[in-house]
């Protein structure tokens, strides 16, 4: 089973549905004001019969949600002659105010804005669920005036952050698909944990390993192996500041290639397995083939957050905690 991100459940999921004959409709918080809990951009999809994927406040408003929206459509239904859609067939949005939160359910207040889009083609999502799937990044835009929507694929997985979402009270435009890269040396167990987790907190991951046997022995469907040197894998995909790169084959002739470009790069994060000792000892050899103080500075050893983990799953999950942590500082 592949590994999804909370937009591709969402979009995924909510495809099936139209696929299947019903109709949905994709809701987006659009603007947020105190301690919501759910970013802007955050989705949802909800079935008119009431079944909800994802969420746009934690948990907290969705059930409210899910009981207007059947209410208005037994409304609509009375209102309306039986040739007629009972769905309402304009985007609408709603505010959420700090009281009202509150009384839904949003202990700690709040207030959001959201966008219901009403969707019933059987192909509405389908492009973009394909290109999700593919983890192609695309950008998404909504007229809310005209309904009209368009799909624009973007070559560079890594946007700008600050033009991911935007809103403007008459367009919606979203960014899907992997904005932050990790690249991983090696790939081995450690690796296959480390990219599992990591594909889930919405990374675009790729593993390099020239080694025939461990490539081979890769099975992670959704994340190619890149047979080719560490120093040229991360000078092709991973210099900039929205590339991490883990270096985790515990082999010095592959991770110090690696590192002797990692470390002087823009990358946000650079990380070796290893000991305290072996730190030591790495620092010498980088030091040695050129590499300045400020650089070698930058290497995070032994390698995620000290949390006394021990097995490969462990130790992958306190490197995708610090990346957690790096990236949101």
């Amino acid at each position: 089973m592949s590994i999804r991100n909370s937009d591709q459940e969402v979009i995924e999921v909510a495809n099936d549905w139209l696929q299947s004959g019903h109709a949905i409709y994709l809701v987006t918080v659009v603007r947020t004001w105190g301690s919501s809990p759910r970013p802007v951009g955050s989705i949802a999809a909800v079935r008119t019969d009431g079944e909800l994927v994802g969420s746009v406040s934690g948990g907290c408003v969705e059930k409210q949600l899910v009981e207007s929206l059947l209410r208005e459509q037994a409304e609509n239904k009375s209102n309306v002659a039986s040739s007629e859609s009972a769905m309402n067939q304009k985007i609408s949005t709603l505010h959420v105010d700090d009281e009202q939160a509150r009384r839904f359910g949003l202990s700690c207040g709040g207030e959001l804005e959201l966008v219901f889009e009403p969707l019933t083609s059987a192909n509405a999502l389908s492009e973009l669920n394909e290109a999700t799937q593919k983890r192609q990044t695309l950008r998404r835009t909504v007229n809310l005036n005209t309904g009209h929507t368009e799909l624009q694929p973007l070559d560079d997985c890594t946007v700008d952050p600050n033009t991911r979402f935007e809103y403007n009270g008459s367009i919606v435009s979203k960014v899907f698909g992997p904005d932050w890269r990790i690249l991983i040396i090696g790939a081995g167990q450690l690796s296959r944990y480390t990219a599992e987790f990591a594909l889930a907190l919405d990374y675009d991951v790729l593993v390099c390993d020239p080694r025939p046997g461990f490539k081979q022995a890769w099975q992670v469907a959704d994340i190619p192996v890149l047979d080719m040197s560490p120093d040229d894998a991360v000078l092709a995909h991973a210099t900039d500041s929205n590339a991490a790169v883990l270096a985790l084959t515990h082999d010095p002739n592959l991770d110090d290639l690696a590192l002797l470009e990692a470390l002087p790069s823009n990358a946000f994060y650079v990380g070796a397995l290893g000991s305290k000792r072996n730190y030591e000892k790495r620092v010498k050899r980088l030091a040695g083939l050129g590499l300045d103080d400020d650089a070698i500075n930058r290497l995070i050893g032994p390698i995620g957050l000290d949390i006394g983990s021990r097995t490969s799953a462990e130790i992958a999950i306190s490197i995708v905690a610090h990346l957690i942590k790096a990236r949101n500082s």
